[in-house]
């Protein structure tokens, strides 16, 4: 993707005075004179930024306004490590919104609708990033936050919410009590914002049908923004990114150089306009790729496809790198298959077993034959050996959140 002249413009300007606002850049372009930098290759040239760099930031090492200008702070919602702090300004919390109401547009959303909103809330971006952005369109917003589905059904119905807003997990959780209490008819629902994880084609259908929605992927990460920072359209084609307000760049992973535009690497992206924490060349990890051509849609706002994984999802079963969207993928292809999965990695008598559960609706009779076809799948999708086993639908545990689907008990 070519930097755009409006683009450059705000590199230069914010570069014109980043080392002075901010120690963490001062020290990481130390003997960089990073206002002279005038192209894209110049840019692409600086060091990556990168999640290891934050933490070692800890706590507001990455503040690049004084105190008084910081309205609000916000944290990564990783459950390992040193946290990710990031400072807000007056004016981040106020772009977010825009970005935020913009994707809410983008899913033809208007100030009629009734936006259920289900993640999180507190020091993670979720729950607050769809709340405002609801606030700015003029929707009336529902802040029921995760949890409780009992409530989370009654007030759906009683409130006659038109949107959710959910992890693909939980709109599956909720998808499916719907289904169960024969409840689908006492629902308004019209349209479901899904984000947080990668899901695949199965479980998109099966959310879709059991609601009667279309359904529109959301993409953000605390560290830029929150969610918000792009959606899929009508089309479902890719995820609309704001380039105005972000730069995006997709790379190899191992070599850190650009790959061409619809080549699949490691997504960075760097913030043009953010004031309490700017990141340059910001290593998401998320592995995407840019579409070239334009959108049926009409948008202006380039796409970047589907979230396929994380390169740090990635783990090594003899000698074989595999990643969770490999069996969403044989799980898709494979009829009688549910979307639900989860992997279980061993070492047992002196060797790596690979267990794959999945569930189905087919008849215990039939699941010899169905297991053999997964194991056939992945055998030829991934080149792993699996131990497939066939479990009932609704026999793998839910999430309010992202759901974990590899377990490696090697260790």
């Amino acid at each position: 993707m070519r930097m755009s002249d409006y683009q450059m413009q705000r590199v230069r300007d914010m570069f014109s005075s980043l080392k002075d606002k901010s120690p963490f850049y001062r020290e990481k372009f130390e003997g960089i004179d990073v206002s002279k930098i005038e192209t894209q290759e110049e840019f692409e040239r600086l060091p990556f930024t990168d999640k290891g760099d934050l933490r070692g930031a800890y706590p507001l090492g990455l503040q690049a306004v004084p105190d008084r200008d910081v309205v609000r702070i916000h944290s990564s919602s990783g459950t390992t490590g040193t946290p990710v702090i990031i400072p807000y300004t007056k004016k981040d919390v106020e772009d977010w919104g825009t970005m935020f109401e913009r994707c809410y547009r983008m899913a033809g959303l208007n100030s009629d609708d009734r936006v259920h909103i289900t993640p999180g809330y507190g020091l993670w971006t979720a729950g607050i990033g769809f709340q405002h952005g609801a606030e700015k369109l003029g929707a009336m917003a529902i802040p029921m936050g995760p949890g409780n589905t009992e409530k989370q059904l009654s007030m759906m119905a009683d409130l006659g919410s038109t949107v959710l807003c959910a992890t693909s997990s939980y709109a599956l959780l909720l998808s499916e009590e719907i289904r169960r209490r024969g409840l689908k008819d006492k629902m308004r629902l019209k349209k479901g914002i899904i984000g947080s994880e990668r899901w695949g084609d199965k479980m998109r259908r099966r959310i879709a049908g059991d609601l009667g929605v279309e359904l529109y992927d959301i993409y953000g990460l605390t560290e830029i923004y929150g969610p918000g920072i792009g959606i899929s359209c009508d089309y479902s084609n890719g995820i609309h990114v704001w380039d105005d307000y972000l730069y995006f760049e997709v790379i190899d992973p191992k070599t850190g150089e650009p790959v061409p535009d619809g080549q699949t690497g490691e997504l960075v992206i760097t913030t043009l306009l953010k004031e309490g924490a700017p990141l340059v060349r910001y290593r998401t990890h998320d592995i995407t790729r840019i579409i070239p051509g334009e959108c049926p849609c009409g948008s202006r706002f380039p796409r970047i496809d589907i979230i396929a994984g994380r390169t740090d999802d990635m783990v090594k079963v003899k000698g074989v790198n595999i990643f969770p969207a490999q069996f969403d993928e044989a799980l898709s292809a494979t009829p009688g298959a549910e979307s639900e999965y989860q992997v279980m990695i061993d070492h047992l008598e002196g060797k790596d077993t690979v267990t794959l559960f999945f569930e189905t609706l087919a008849p215990k009779g039939e699941r010899a034959e169905l297991e053999r076809e997964v194991m056939s799948r992945v055998k030829s999708s991934i080149g792993l050996t699996v131990i497939p086993k066939a479990v009932d639908a609704g026999d793998l545990p839910r999430s309010e959140k992202k759901t974990n689907r590899i377990f490696d008990n090697r260790y």
